[in-house]
């Protein structure tokens, strides 16, 4: 009898029960519950960091070993293209926060995967069809520099939706702050009211706004660095507006108003151009598609009749 069956045998029996041990460890009725986990309930928890300064913990191995290649790899591309502080504006309006150099790495790994993808087909295609080595090198490296810009791209897309959300979300919320005022709550409360109560990206950037008046910067100064991120015109209007109302002491009620109204007539001025601009992007399939089918349909059977007659 031979042994490789005896010892497969003595190897899976012994998994199955180091599986079940662990198991019968974990059931609530054989775990000790510890100090610790008896009185965790019962303390005040304290404030959740935030995930702008929060790093996930220790580093890890991989971390420490690619990491600072990655981070020269980056820097080495930030000065190949420049351009941070619109990199770093960029990644303020896509709600990203304002870490260059950790984008500048997201490139480092989007043009390193792109060229390992593109080696891996041209090693394929060099393997069967014997293709230039000095060819296959210009197109990894055109990739890779691919993967670098389609990253950037992709950041500008990203910054451009969160725009379009912001601006869609802002009538709204100028309503549901002039109502705040009107009903008698001042400024700094009506803006905390309505970032409490309503969700979405403008409300985030309001109450990342109070936060920083409440830290230390005046509230105009919180405002307008808002009005930046947001890179909406009608925001930055009616923080304009807000701002003088709060400088001059004018009532807001009025001000604000007038900001929502003029919130409303942006919006639905927006939703005209996007509907005539997709009125245009509708008659491309109807003229290069419907159109000659119809014509198809419509000269055929004559052309066939003057066939036959023929």
């Amino acid at each position: 009898m031979s042994q490789g069956p005896v010892l497969l045998g003595a190897l899976w029996g012994g998994l199955l029960g180091l599986g079940l041990l662990i198991v019968v460890r974990r059931l609530p009725l054989v775990r000790r519950v510890d100090l610790p986990d008896r009185i965790e309930p019962y303390l005040d928890r304290g404030p959740v960091p935030s995930r702008l300064v929060d790093r996930g913990g220790p580093p890890g191995a991989l971390d420490l070993a690619w990491g600072p290649v990655l981070r020269r790899l980056g820097g080495v591309v930030d000065r190949a293209l420049g351009g941070t502080e619109s990199v770093r504006l960029r990644l303020a309006r896509a709600g990203l926060g304002e870490d260059v150099e950790g984008f500048r790495v997201q490139q480092v790994l989007w043009g390193a995967a792109t060229a390992l993808t593109v080696a891996s087909l041209g090693s394929l295609l060099w393997w069967t069809r014997g293709a230039s080595l000095t060819a296959l090198g210009i197109v990894v490296a055109s990739a890779a520099v691919g993967g670098v810009m389609l990253r950037d791209q992709w950041l500008t897309r990203q910054a451009r939706r969160r725009q379009e959300r912001i601006l869609a979300e802002f009538p709204a919320l100028a309503e549901l702050l002039s109502l705040a005022v009107t009903a008698g709550e001042g400024a700094v409360q009506a803006l905390d009211r309505v970032a409490r109560l309503s969700s979405g990206e403008l409300s985030q950037e309001l109450q990342l706004a109070l936060a920083h008046a409440r830290t230390g910067a005046t509230l105009p100064e919180a405002l307008h660095a808002m009005s930046g991120r947001a890179g909406s015109p009608p925001v930055t209007r009616f923080v304009d507006g807000l701002v003088v109302a709060i400088q001059r002491g004018t009532p807001l009620g009025e001000v604000l108003r007038a900001q929502a109204q003029d919130a409303r007539e942006s919006a639905r001025t927006a939703l005209i151009e996007e509907g005539g601009r997709r009125e245009i992007a509708m008659m491309v399939p109807v003229v290069f598609l419907v159109l000659p089918v119809t014509v198809l349909f419509a000269v055929y059977p004559g052309v066939t009749m003057l066939r036959l007659a023929v």
